[in-house]
């Protein structure tokens, strides 16, 4: 379909009115979060160490600015991990056969969550480190 055409595009959810839809999304995004708890056991890592920053946090009175660091690497690092799962999804969907390249998309898209949650630990090292000694 060209850009100019008039014609609308039709997708699967877009049935019932706007608040209808608006509900249906919200059920699926916590349907796929339930999914990622259930199966993915690098989110399970993840949440557990979410916990404990938050514990960290308030036991030793962090910040306002260290708050939202926090915050923004929590819900960064489980977003990520959320579209790795994503990609590994669509991956094993479109090649279930055993391919190089398949390894490669899903192998940079766990390399995401890597880098990110090494980018808090780093940062959760300097916020938190000084406040141990």
């Amino acid at each position: 379909m060209s850009l100019e055409s008039k014609e609308k595009i039709v997708r699967n959810k877009d049935t019932g009115g706007t608040f209808i839809r608006y509900i249906k999304s919200f059920f699926h995004a916590v349907d796929g979060i339930l999914y990622a708890i259930k199966n993915e056991h690098n989110l399970i890592i993840m949440i557990f160490a979410a916990i404990i920053v938050i514990i960290g946090g308030f036991y030793y009175s962090i910040s306002s600015a260290e708050w939202l660091f926090c915050i923004a690497m929590i819900g960064a690092i489980m977003a990520c991990e959320m579209i790795n799962t994503a990609i590994e999804a669509v991956v094993d969907l479109a090649s279930p056969e055993i391919h190089s390249l398949a390894k490669v998309a899903k192998d940079t898209a766990s390399s995401a969550s890597l880098i990110l949650s090494i980018t808090a630990m780093i940062g959760a090292f300097i916020i938190f480190f000084p406040k141990l000694f």
